[in-house]
């Protein structure tokens, strides 16, 4: 993707959170993000056929780099010399508080639950990779209650309590959680 193109798709993004902050999902149209863009139909089409691509395209964008198998410095924080779990999550929160704004837009309507979805897709690689195993609770069952519940935290941190700080939200997950 070259520039002009990268920078359509983010100005299509930004357009979409704004609106997320002011009208549910179901209610905003392909219209109203093309106008709040200030693109043309064709633009918009040219990128994604429908708003639920775009919502799917923003989540992937999101999760792309902060669940990558490959930790590497950055300009905010650093865990590219950390490897335990703890430091995984926390990892996963500090990209999660960057785009607090953006998630906080797409929880306060319903396609809260498509992006739950997407993220908990991802969990589900991250936590299968650290779940241990024990012979008096099914692996499937312990991996479901994990990602649900970290899913949850995010979505309770997001909504209702970003005072905290994505180590304190990793710790309070893990001391609540038995992985």
């Amino acid at each position: 993707m070259d520039r002009r193109q990268r920078k359509t798709r983010n100005a299509i993004f930004q357009a979409f959170t704004r609106l997320l902050e002011r009208k549910t999902y179901s209610a905003l149209t392909v219209q109203e993000i093309i106008d709040e863009a200030d693109i043309s139909r064709s633009t918009f089409y040219a990128h994604f056929e429908t708003k639920d691509e775009l919502l799917k395209a923003m989540c992937t964008d999101i999760f792309h780099h902060v669940f990558s198998n490959e930790i590497i410095s950055e300009e905010h924080h650093d865990f590219s010399d950390k490897d335990s779990f703890q430091d995984h999550i926390t990892h996963i929160l500090c990209h999660l508080q960057e785009k607090q704004q953006t998630i906080k837009g797409i929880f306060s309507g319903e396609c809260g639950e498509i992006f739950m979805r997407y993220l908990k897709e991802y969990l589900y690689q991250v936590f299968d990779r650290q779940l241990t195993d024990r012979e008096d609770i099914p692996r499937a069952y312990r991996l479901n209650h994990a990602v649900s519940s970290f899913a949850e935290t995010v979505r309770w941190w997001s909504k209702e309590h970003s005072e905290y700080s994505p180590d304190e939200i990793g710790r309070f997950y893990l001391e609540s959680v038995d992985i």
